[in-house]
């Protein structure tokens, strides 16, 4: 969605919170850039300058504003997404991939020259991949002074820099403050933030946010997941997700809760808090970027929900009817967990398919240390590679057909060799196309897939039996036609429907 200076100045001044991180707005007589809904003084509009992302503020020479600190605004929705190169870039970029990696490195892995990269973010986002990496380092480092209590070394490392002198030297020289002296102002407030986000006792965790823009349905969202959360893996207890999770080799838990699911609250400097409640395992925090990437992509946390409703009350029929305002397409913390998910769900419910998916990672995954975890969480998911080395008998032996086994296996080989790559960076055609090669893998498997983890808010499962019947009893031909007017929100619409059934 593009704005024009009209369109932001009358944002600004209502404070839609609609607007939170669709745009920033730097303020020429102090040099300090802030997101729509910051409470401070109004100023001349002659004064202002306004960005489409935070990089591009910085680049104009722009520091964030303390207030309403920019680092904690919500992402972009990838409907409204640059064109597919940049996008797949900023998105790598933003879990940490220039992290010990250089411009050539991530150019290859998107199949394009380091010039054609470096020109592309350039043209779309007006800044540099070494620019774009560093601001996501210092929001993240500035975040994390603010609300966690963790040696500056710790910060240092957990925000992507590779040594505390080039932290350190980037923090002054970019935002003209020292680091110790931020915390030291954010002490007090964040001590009385943790009061107030009635977090259970977690133990030795580190504890951050993640905000988004409201409405969000939490309770569907977390009923979803419930129904669906693999055992020994995933947990959904008193409004709180919990799972296991493994990336690049550091492993623990990550539970999320929400403490404005039940009202709207608002912080002590007077816009909306919108903020989910992280808390993760100490032994998480070296891959905190790539950890905080996919929880965003699993609670769908960059969508705009109103421009979403909005399309659909446009065309009219009573889709929204009897539904909670601001639902959310559920996304995947693991590519291949979701795609065995998906697999399994095959002609069984949900349940038997969590029945399945409970047997197969207590055959397939791997056991957490005892006594490190919530006893009930007990499995990282299966890696793909272990299971593209397992036989098709002992697939079989979680208790499914042969030719359902040799899908999986498939899937598993594929992934592991990266002729299938699964994400929301990747194109969706192409994935849809590698997985329709693999057997057994048909239409609504693949729509499954792409919907939840690549993440691809047009993607609508339409063979699916339960959307048939909540649709009006239609059949999958006449589905697609009625969907039509939901582009490109079909996997909204999706969820929507099968709400309606409960």
């Amino acid at each position: 969605m593009l704005l024009d200076n009209d369109s932001c100045t009358r944002a600004l001044e209502s404070r839609d919170v609609r607007f939170d991180g669709v745009f920033f707005v730097g303020i020429v007589t102090t040099g300090i850039y802030c997101r729509p809904i910051c409470p401070a003084r109004a100023t001349k509009r002659k004064n202002r300058r306004f960005f489409s992302n935070a990089a591009a503020a910085e680049r104009g020479g722009f520091r964030p504003c303390l207030r309403c600190r920019p680092e904690l605004a919500p992402g972009r929705a990838r409907v409204d997404a640059v064109p597919r190169l940049a996008d797949a870039a900023a998105r790598r970029i933003a879990a940490g991939a220039l992290n010990g990696q250089n411009v050539e490195a991530l150019a290859t892995e998107l199949g394009v020259s380091g010039r054609q990269l470096r020109r592309a973010l350039h043209h779309e986002l007006g800044v540099s991949p070494i620019g774009l990496a560093q601001t996501h380092r210092l929001l993240l480092a500035k975040q994390l002074i603010a609300q966690t209590r963790l040696p500056m070394t710790q910060v240092a490392f957990a925000s992507g820099f590779q040594s505390l002198r080039r932290f350190n030297a980037l923090f002054r020289e970019q935002y003209r403050l020292n680091p110790l002296t931020l915390r030291r102002a954010r002490a007090q407030t964040s001590t009385a933030a943790a009061r107030r986000a009635n977090d259970p006792d977690v133990g030795d965790t580190v504890s951050l946010s993640l905000s988004y823009r409201p409405p969000l349905a939490w309770d569907a969202l977390l009923t979803f997941l419930a129904a669906r959360a693999t055992p020994g893996v995933e947990l959904v207890e008193d409004g709180w997700y919990a799972r296991t999770i493994s990336i690049d080799g550091h492993m623990g838990v990550v539970r999320v809760g929400n403490p404005d699911a039940k009202v709207t609250t608002r912080s002590g400097s007077g816009y909306p808090t919108c903020q989910l409640r992280v808390h993760l395992d100490m032994s998480l925090l070296p891959v905190l970027m790539p950890l905080t990437a996919r929880l965003r992509h699993l609670f769908d946390l960059d969508a705009e929900p109103e421009v979403i409703a909005s399309h659909f009350r446009r065309m009219g029929g009573d889709l929204l009817h009897g539904s909670p305002r601001g639902v959310r397409v559920p996304g995947a913390v693991d590519a291949f967990e979701l795609a065995v998910r998906a697999v399994l769900g095959q002609q069984v419910t949900v349940k038997g398919a969590t029945t399945l998916m409970g047997r197969f990672v207590a055959s397939f995954g791997t056991a957490l240390p005892a006594g490190e975890t919530d006893t009930r969480l007990t499995y990282l998911s299966p890696a793909a590679g272990r299971v593209a080395a397992a036989s098709i008998d002992d697939i079989r032996a979680i208790g499914i057909p042969r030719s359902r086994a040799e899908s999986i296996r498939a899937v598993a080989g594929a992934i592991a060799s990266g002729a299938v790559r699964i994400s929301s960076d990747t194109d969706v055609r192409a994935t849809a196309r590698a997985l329709s090669e693999l057997p057994g893998i048909g239409p609504w498997t693949i729509e499954y897939i792409t919907m939840r983890a690549a993440h691809w808010p047009d993607a609508f499962p339409s063979t699916d039996i339960v959307l048939q019947r909540n649709a009006g009893g239609l059949t999958s031909a006449k589905l697609l036609r009625v969907a039509e007017s939901w582009r490109p929100w079909r996997a909204y619409a999706a969820m929507l429907l099968w709400m309606k059934g409960r």
